[in-house]
This record gives C-alpha cells, sequence and structure tokens, in this order.
C-alpha cells in the first residue's frame, strides 16, 4: 500500500499533473494561471503560467527530451507549453482525452469520439493513427510499452464493459485484458479513467469512481490496491509515476457546495 508524502492545495478542478525539469507542473481548470509550479523538494509555489482562456482542459502530459509540456483541451486541440512559458497549439480531430509521450518522444492522443490513439510529433505534425477494437469504448488514456504495445483504460459508468487492456502495435488485436462489467470487486473498475507505467511495466490505473489506484502487472494481473478509498479525499481523476523516486501523484476532484474542488495526493510507492 502506497504512503501518503504530501498534499498540495486544496483549489480549482485539478486536470492534469506531471513532473519537468525538477518541478511539479499541476494544470487547474480556471481561466487564467492553469498551471502551477510547485518545487518537487519543498512543494512550495513557484509561479504560475497561463495556456489560454478559452478551453476546458482534459489532461497533460510532460517530455523532458523536448523541455515542454502537453495539455489536451475538448474543443480539440493539443497546446504544447515550452518550461519558458511560449504557447502553440494544433487541432487533433477527434476529441483528445488522455495525452502520453512514448520512447519516440512523440504525442500519443488518445481520442474519445472516434476511438482512436492518434501520434503527432512535439510540433503537432501526424504520424499516424490507430482505430481501436471495436469492443474498446469510450477510451481515455493510452501508454506505448518498450514493445510497441498500447495500454488502453476504457469504459465510463454507464458503459457495459470498463477496463484496462493490451493492444497489439497495430492497434487491431487485444492482446491482455483486466475488468468487464463495472463495478468495485478487485477484478472489476468504475472507470477506470488514467494509467502510469514503471520502468519493469507495472501498470497503475486510477479507478475513479471506486476511489482507488489498482496495481497491475506487466500482462494485465491483479497484483494489489496501492491506494485505496480510505486514503483519498475524492476521485482519482488523473496520474503521474516518478519512476525514479516513486513517488505516484494523483490528481484527485471533490464535489463540493456544487462545484468541483481539487488538489494532489503524492504517495511513495
Amino acid at each position: 500500500m502506497g504512503q501518503l508524502v504530501h498534499t498540495l492545495p486544496e483549489g480549482e478542478e485539478v486536470a492534469g499533473v506531471t513532473l519537468l525539469a525538477g518541478e511539479i507542473y499541476l494544470l487547474r481548470g480556471k481561466d487564467r494561471d492553469q498551471v502551477e509550479v510547485y518545487d518537487v523538494i519543498t512543494y512550495r509555489l513557484q509561479r504560475c503560467l497561463t495556456v489560454s482562456v478559452d478551453f476546458k482542459f482534459s489532461d497533460m502530459t510532460s517530455c523532458e527530451h523536448n523541455r515542454c509540456m502537453y495539455i489536451g483541451d475538448y474543443a480539440d486541440y493539443v497546446h504544447r507549453l515550452d518550461v519558458q512559458g511560449a504557447v502553440t497549439r494544433w487541432a487533433v480531430n477527434g476529441t483528445p482525452v488522455g495525452l502520453s509521450v512514448n520512447a519516440a518522444h512523440n504525442v500519443l492522443v488518445t481520442c474519445l469520439t472516434v476511438r482512436k490513439i492518434k501520434e503527432f510529433s512535439s510540433r503537432g505534425d501526424l504520424l499516424r493513427e490507430l482505430t481501436l477494437p471495436g469492443d474498446v469504448i469510450d477510451p481515455v488514456h493510452a501508454i506505448q510499452t518498450r514493445s510497441g504495445q498500447f495500454i488502453v483504460c476504457h469504459g465510463g459508468v454507464d458503459d457495459p464493459v470498463n477496463r484496462v487492456c493490451m493492444i497489439s502495435a497495430d492497434g487491431r488485436h487485444i492482446v491482455h485484458s483486466h475488468g468487464g462489467q463495472p463495478g468495485s470487486d478487485t477484478d472489476q473498475y468504475s472507470w477506470p479513467a488514467h494509467l502510469a507505467v514503471d520502468d519493469n511495466e507495472f501498470v497503475f490505473v486510477a479507478d475513479d469512481y471506486n476511489r482507488r489506484v489498482t496495481l497491475l502487472s506487466p500482462t494485465l494481473e491483479y497484483v494489489s490496491q496501492v491506494v485505496s478509498r480510505d486514503q483519498l479525499r475524492g476521485d482519482p481523476l488523473r496520474l503521474y509515476l516518478d519512476t525514479r523516486q516513486r513517488l505516484l501523484y494523483v490528481a484527485v476532484r471533490e464535489y463540493e457546495e456544487g462545484e468541483w474542488r481539487g488538489h494532489a495526493a503524492v504517495f511513495s510507492v
């Protein structure tokens, strides 16, 4: 079981959390100063960055190689934010809900409405797109493994299947899976919302409505619950794993007095 190390401040709903160049970046749903930057050691706020004033954001990831972050929004764009603060963007055409960076330093965008994974260069050139198998409904996040396969979580609470799947490198076949009918047992999910993968390809799954984080083996067999409902003050929406320090950053949301609020909790795993 993971141990709580620190909790970042409560505020507007958190749409993403990541690390870059020794700092923590927290993405909040507000009109300006959406990206809060914290020191990774002291957890003190360093500065705020504005991405845009027009969009509702869906996810955030980072790339140490290109020294930038990528931020998705529900209006169909990916925004590239450099550490210096420069912002550019490109259209996705498919509702970008989940972002990750692969070993080639390209951006993988999970597209909800068209059920595709789209791979873009760091500057927004479309390199390829994969249509997921027909029974992968409502995909929300994908990560590519070193072997080229994809780990994908999919399904909302109203869908017949909530799963984590390993998809072949060509996107056509399900190799392994964990989950099925929505529920709260150890082999079930209630909206698997986000993923993180460690250096040994163990998979962390944010199980949003069950308020827990589950650990799966590289072949997607159940290992343990690493963050429990009792340790979370809300629903786990986004994950980031610091593989060097073995720290798991969990973006948590909670509904209070008619609005969504959020924070990030840091766990030693």
